[in-house]
């Protein structure tokens, strides 16, 4: 339960910056061009270099709740003050200091998944990171999606501001959680210096077998399903026609109820298929339900359309994300698990907030219906890298299973 609601508070402000639906609802109603929303999506990058700052909050204890717990809570309080402000930003009239608000949401929603990532990986044993990892799954992509449906429908009948303050809110009340929340029983050691903890994680993580070939994996798995969402919102404002109250409802809505779906689904088929199995068929399943897409840039405004799409490729992906993530969790050890897995999810990442940038041009230049057949073919790869690290996958697998056992 306490995964479950510090990754709700972990995917809380995802949406509301950079790439986020809710993000480009807003730009893309304000009259924003697309190639400025696309661009706008490159305030995501702290999610890529988060490593950079993560030996710091492995290294060092704050004073309260303990070494994972006290920094949880100074990035929520942090994140409800600035959520709070970028409400009152204009896209329009001041672009940026909303772009500058943004950064700094982002900065610290990034820095909250450090710490969250690590305290799951340092509370739960090994025989419980499946259904963990579809806890962690289900939180945050609830969240997420909740948020802005949340978000884009009071900003349909009031306005952004008014909604933007109700999610800053939800923020705070997030904060009660981390108190509630239970120490790791086992939390291992913070590393003696600081530059143990930069270099130790780094040592122990590229001297698993296989380390480099699971690194491009970590990259290339997601690939696809986020180039596909990069202008999720984008292309069924301004590409189809659907409004705000149509896009919360049947879009972001939707999403929910698939999402809940998909990462509990994915994450009991997880326990039973093993990881490789579970990657590999939800990775073909999350790059084929991106041509959806393509069907309803060429039929037009459909809402079922619309609707199936999003629930298919949400539920799916929800699935991978589901098993993703137990995948991630077992790359890492307690000790520096921040800095461990700050760096495979800022690799995971990656394809998610520098899309979004190649994706407007990329639009512009070749329409939306070939643009999510480009999408399906980018999963391709990390396809093809999954098959050929099925061995070394497999003796990852045995050897979770083993530690679980003893």
């Amino acid at each position: 339960m306490a995964v479950l609601l510090m990754s709700f508070a972990s995917g809380l402000p995802f949406n509301l910056s950079g790439s986020g639906f809710a993000f480009q609802a807003w730009l893309a109603s304000a009259g924003v061009d697309l190639k400025s929303i696309g661009f706008y999506s490159l305030v995501g990058l702290p999610y890529i270099f988060k490593f950079l700052w993560a030996p710091l909050l492995d290294r060092y204890l704050p004073p309260l709740l303990g070494r994972r717990r006290g920094w949880i809570l100074v990035f929520q309080a942090c994140l409800a003050v600035a959520i709070g402000v970028m409400g009152f930003s204009s896209p329009t009239e001041g672009p940026y200091f909303l772009a500058a608000i943004a950064l700094l949401v982002v900065f610290l929603s990034s820095s909250q998944d450090i710490v969250i990532d690590a305290y799951r990986v340092d509370t739960i044993p090994a025989s419980e990171r499946g259904i963990a990892a579809a806890a962690a799954a289900f939180g945050y992509r609830t969240a997420s999606v909740l948020a802005s449906t949340v978000l884009v429908l009071i900003a349909a009948h009031t306005s952004w501001h008014l909604a933007f303050l109700v999610i800053a809110v939800i923020m705070a009340a997030t904060m009660l959680s981390t108190f509630w929340a239970p120490e790791p029983l086992a939390p291992g050691l913070p590393p003696k210096t600081l530059a143990d903890a930069v270099w130790h994680p780094l040592r122990n993580l590229i001297s698993q077998k296989g380390a480099w070939g699971f690194l491009l994996l970590v990259l290339l798995y997601k690939a696809g399903d986020a180039f596909a969402l990069s202008l999720y919102s984008a292309f069924m404002i301004k590409g189809v026609g659907f409004s705000l109250d149509e896009l919360s409802i049947a879009g972001k809505a939707n999403m929910t109820i698939s999402t809940i779906t998909g990462v509990s689904l994915g994450g009991w088929i997880y326990m039973r298929w093993g990881m490789f199995r579970s990657l590999l068929v939800f990775g073909i399943g999350q790059a084929l339900t991106n041509l959806l897409y393509t069907a309803l840039a060429l039929s037009g405004k459909k809402l079922w359309l619309m609707a199936l799409a999003t629930t298919l490729d949400t539920g799916v992906g929800g699935m991978g994300q589901a098993a993703f993530v137990g995948f991630l969790m077992t790359l890492c050890n307690s000790s520096f698990s921040a800095t461990q897995y700050a760096l495979l999810s800022a690799l995971a990442t990656l394809p998610r907030v520098t899309t979004g940038a190649i994706a407007g041009t990329l639009v512009s230049a070749i329409g939306w219906p070939k643009f999510f057949v480009v999408t399906c073919l980018t999963a391709v790869p990390g396809l093809i890298l999954l098959v050929i690290l099925r061995r070394p996958l497999q003796e990852l697998a045995a050897r979770e299973a083993a530690s679980a056992a003893g």
